[in-house]
């Protein structure tokens, strides 16, 4: 008799957890992710708008001062941002997560201490931040990354892509061992079968003066790029690099990094209403919004690095079918930036054990 309850109890346990597991599949609804960085744009822009010591400076602005105290100016950072980032404060502060608001004592930061493109790329990506990962000219990343071990999963082989407007990226991803699709600066997208948008796309490479001249192309190309090859292929996960806002921000032009800010905003905004309008994609898909780095403050804010105060802090966007709608975190936190990889790998149903260390998925996007 003791035997025949030990059985059943048991029994009624396996049964009770295999519920639970199913029960946590038919839940997930993440089928698909887009990662979407935003190269150097302040979590201060994000959160509060324009600057109004930045916006007021002759030196850091090359447009009419009416014109742009008019697209960019409100009395209140609630206003401002809104003006500023409409998608973003409309759309993800209604229906996804927001995180990184240092007023509000909630924080996110990078790990890695050097405070640029390549390690904070590469931490993102692959959930590590790798001390040896010092410079922009290092080699091809080592470090497994977030999207190849997608790539190697059942259903989505050739299903990963990568649209960016640096060269750089295609080090960062590891395109050369893993050969996944890395579109980046001065490069067509090559395939036999072409569709009329695509071409387009690769022509309007070839139309617009080279306005960087280092590497970097336009975010309006990388994202028209992105998007024909998204109609065309119906990728399961890509990555789109812009990098607009770091590279005006280098050059001190701060009307143009917040119009980059805009824009990119126009183009995420684009993005999200084809995804909400074609059936492969609808209440499938998660985004995922984040810089690579941060800036300084006041006079540094053209800068950033392991010397420059500010340079590490960081924010993210999440929104998507498996993250409950809660806005922007009013509570006090601290969120870092390695906890992307991991967190994309939960939302796909899947764990990700690279060989290296890899940050704990972030558990409030998680439903």
């Amino acid at each position: 008799m003791i035997k025949f309850k030990t059985r059943k109890c048991f029994l009624l346990q396996v049964i009770a957890c295999f519920c639970l597991c199913m029960s946590t599949v038919a839940q997930q609804r993440t089928k698909n992710v887009i990662m979407i960085s935003m190269d150097g744009y302040r979590w201060r822009e994000l959160f509060a708008g324009a600057d109004s010591l930045l916006l007021a400076s002759r030196k850091y602005n090359s447009q009419d001062s009416a014109w742009r105290y008019a697209k960019y100016w409100a009395p209140t950072p609630a206003a401002r941002r809104e003006k500023l980032m409409p998608f973003v404060w409309q759309t993800i502060a209604r229906k996804g997560q927001l995180y990184g608001n240092r007023q509000l004592d909630n924080k996110v930061d990078f790990r890695n201490t050097f405070w640029f493109s390549y390690p904070g790329r590469a931490e993102v990506l692959t959930g590590y931040s790798d001390p040896a990962i010092n410079s922009n000219s290092y080699p091809d990343n080592p470090n497994e990354n977030i999207l190849e071990f997608v790539n190697k999963q059942k259903g989505y082989a050739g299903k990963v892509a990568t649209f960016a407007s640096w060269d750089v990226v295609a080090r960062i991803v590891n395109r050369n061992r893993n050969g996944m699709l890395v579109n980046i600066y001065g490069e067509d997208v090559k395939d036999e079968n072409l569709t009329a948008l695509q071409q387009a796309a690769n022509s309007m490479q070839r139309f617009l003066p080279d306005f960087f001249g280092r590497g970097e192309r336009l975010d309006g190309n990388t994202y028209l790029l992105a998007k024909s090859y998204l109609l065309a292929k119906k990728p399961r996960v890509m990555y789109i690099d812009l990098a607009d806002t770091d590279v005006f921000g280098h050059d001190g032009k701060y009307d143009f990094f917040l119009d980059a800010a805009h824009y990119a905003d126009a183009m995420i905004a684009d993005l999200w209403a084809y995804l909400q309008q074609d059936s492969f994609y609808k209440d499938q898909t998660t985004i995922l919004i984040y810089p690579d780095h941060g800036r300084g403050e006041d006079k540094q804010w053209v800068s950033h690095g392991g010397q420059v105060a500010h340079a590490g802090e960081s924010y993210l966007l999440v929104m998507g079918p498996d993250t409950t709608p809660t806005g922007e975190q009013q509570s006090p936190g601290q969120l870092f930036m390695d906890q992307c990889a991991q967190t994309v790998a939960r939302l796909l149903g899947f764990m990700f054990k690279p060989v290296h260390p890899v940050g704990n998925a972030i558990s409030t996007v998680l439903k």
